[in-house]
């Protein structure tokens, strides 16, 4: 006798959290993620040319912004958000109103684990968002809220607590996230290597994060997490994510929040230009020298008790101090504050601007 095929089970945080996708093209790598993806919501971002229609697969739940939506709905303020630049992906999480981002490149597949088993990047991404991180003090197990491990011996009992994971980095197999020089000295590389671990980034410890495989909590680290000005106009390209990921850790250090990397895996699947990527990435090869250190070494004034005041209090030191390698900072500083402003604008209790997309760029199941 025939048995009626069970009802869809209601994946994790479902109606908690969106995914964002920047975007140039058809979305025909959703396909691949339909099983993971269909019952989420996405906010897709279309880089480029507004009159160009972006197809997306029937069945999914979306909003599609265009340029005309950046400029419609922030006014004046659209400046801070980039053109022609994956960074543009920063206005899903500024108009999204869920508590948790997953990020997501259109040149990203599903990965398989070693055993052949397809990895549900987002319900990876999900647990290490729902569990605390270890900033304090490293466990040589790595992250002991997984199952079957556990704070090995002489770790602090005052610590097991641990600290809010506000940010999951997750991590690509097949084409690594290299620079331009080296992409060109190793241009057939792939990483094969899949290391079931997740850890915790330690606390006073910066790392280069990548924004195509990336979740985190909205309402932890929202504010924060701006991609900065790059792409079309600006003398730089490609540190967008990292630009943020050292905004993000400095803030989160201060605030005692937690970052986790490691799993989950994506298929990253298709390799940049080298030589595109070195004109974008040539001025930030050499000023990311000065920057680096910059992050090592600022210090948030104590009464900086808020992700806004924190990042409010960043971008006056990214003025004051790199300001002085080269007067794009200054630029990216006033676009900090700027981004800063559209964040409070758009997710102040009360304010409701107009945030949908236009009629014929919104679908729904």
């Amino acid at each position: 006798m025939a048995t009626a095929p069970s009802a869809k089970l209601t994946p994790l945080l479902k109606d908690e959290l969106d995914i964002v996708i920047p975007t140039i093209r058809n979305l025909d790598f959703l396909e691949m993620w339909r099983p993971f993806f269909e019952q989420y919501h996405l906010i897709i971002v279309q880089d480029g040319d507004p009159s160009k229609k972006i197809r997306v697969p029937d069945g999914f739940d979306y909003q599609l912004y265009n340029r005309n939506d950046v400029n419609r709905i922030l006014g004046p303020k659209a400046s801070c958000i980039s053109f022609k630049d994956s960074a543009c992906r920063c206005f899903g999480y500024l108009v999204s109103k869920k508590k948790y981002i997953f990020t997501i490149d259109d040149d990203c597949f599903v990965a398989k684990d070693p055993s052949g088993k397809e990895i549900n990047a987002l319900e990876q991404h999900i647990k290490n968002l729902l569990t605390p991180s270890t900033t304090h003090f490293f466990n040589t197990l790595y992250d002991p809220y997984r199952e079957g491990a556990d704070f090995v011996r002489g770790y602090p009992f005052s610590l097991r607590e641990g600290a809010p994971t506000a940010v999951s980095h997750g991590l690509w197999l097949n084409i690594p996230d290299y620079d331009a020089p080296t992409q060109l000295v190793k241009p057939l590389e792939r990483n094969t290597r899949y290391v079931d671990a997740v850890m915790t980034v330690p606390k006073g410890t910066l790392f280069p994060m990548c924004g195509m495989n990336l979740a985190f909590d909205r309402e932890l680290i929202g504010p924060a997490m701006y991609f900065g000005l790059m792409g079309d106009g600006q003398p730089i390209g490609r540190y967008d994510d990292m630009w943020a990921g050292w905004c993000m850790k400095v803030i989160c250090d201060h605030l005692g929040l937690g970052v986790k990397t490691g799993l989950p895996y994506i298929w990253h699947s298709k390799a940049s230009n080298p030589f595109v990527n070195l004109k974008k990435e040539y001025k930030g090869i050499f000023w990311q020298e000065k920057a680096i250190p910059f992050f090592q070494s600022v210090s948030l004034p104590k009464e900086c008790s808020s992700v806004e005041k924190c990042y409010l209090a960043l971008a006056g030191e990214v003025k004051s101090k790199l300001g002085e390698v080269d007067p794009y900072f200054i630029k990216l500083a006033d676009a900090m504050v700027t981004w800063l402003e559209a964040w409070n604008m758009i997710n102040s209790p009360g304010e409701k601007p107009a945030m949908t997309s236009l009629p014929n760029a919104t679908s729904k199941k």
